[in-house]
């Protein structure tokens, strides 16, 4: 599987919990920090822990281990960190607030058909 394929798992996983405005976006042609990074939206904060628990879930049992995990405890957003892949998952507040999609548009949006 490569980066681009285990990117979209991620995006179905978080699609498959009603994660909301789920987006990819490649940044390695702007960006030595990732390949891509993928923002999701939470109802709550059980819902942005489900979704980060899901894409966990996924990712092992397709043989991606998480190698850093930031912010379970903290409710409004929960960062896994995949080397290649940087997963964030916000309340709808924290998204607002840290506008990831602003920060990194130089980087290519991926579209997904079945995301969102």
């Amino acid at each position: 599987m490569d980066k681009k394929e285990q990117a979209h798992l991620i995006a179905k996983a978080l699609s498959s919990k009603k994660g909301l405005d789920v987006e990819v976006i490649k940044i390695s042609d702007v960006s030595v920090l990732a390949d891509y990074i993928v923002i999701a939206t939470g109802t709550s904060s059980t819902h942005v822990k489900a979704l980060a628990d899901e894409v966990e879930y996924q990712l092992d049992e397709a043989g991606f281990s998480v190698s850093h995990v930031e912010g379970h405890r903290g409710n409004g957003w929960i960062l896994l960190d995949y080397i290649d892949i940087i997963v964030h998952v916000f309340d709808d507040k924290s998204r607002e607030y840290y506008n990831l999609e602003r920060l990194w548009e130089d980087g290519t949006v991926v579209k997904f058909d079945d995301v969102d």
